[in-house]
């Protein structure tokens, strides 16, 4: 297995990739070098080297100079349990300027009574941004859960021109 780790550094914070043939694995918010130790850790038999980021590199530069489309589309390589990519999977159909709550997350995979269970596949998302795991607000309308921090989300959602309560 071949991974090619680029960086970026953006208006929230350092992102590191990882793409494996042509499809986006992780991106996270750290940097590459922290990723790559991660990487490492859960696949020592993986060939890894920095590389240029290609497409995806190029769409999250758009999203961040205001095509907030740009990534809809970026192919990714999900691994995960099927309830995780069930939860995914619905996460991308949530458009742009849109936000939705857990509860209504669990709903429109088909099990209203997994709350919690879709906030923890949320919380596992390993690649955010492009799997919009941001657009996912409390009940209430208030910002909660998310590994990059609520600052990060609320300005992400901000730039997606959201509308927030």
């Amino acid at each position: 297995m071949q991974i090619e780790l680029s960086h970026l550094e953006s208006p929230v914070g350092p992102l590191a990739l990882a793409i494996e043939r042509g499809k986006l694995r992780d991106l996270s918010f750290s940097t590459e070098e922290v990723l790559h130790e991660r990487l490492v850790r859960a696949h020592p038999e993986a060939e890894i080297a920095h590389g240029s980021g290609g497409t995806p590199m190029k769409r999250l530069r758009a999203y961040f100079a205001g095509d907030l489309h740009a990534f809809e589309d970026i192919p990714v390589s999900l691994a995960g349990t099927p309830f995780q990519r069930r939860v995914w999977a619905e996460l991308r159909k949530i458009p742009v300027g849109r936000t939705i709550s857990y509860r209504d997350l669990a709903t429109a995979i088909g099990q209203p009574a997994a709350v919690r269970a879709v906030g923890a596949a949320n919380g596992r998302n390993p690649v955010a941004l492009v799997v919009p795991c941001h657009r996912v607000i409390a009940a209430d309308g208030k910002l909660q859960g998310y590994g990059g921090g609520l600052e990060r989300k609320a300005w992400l959602l901000r730039h997606e021109r959201a509308l927030l309560s």
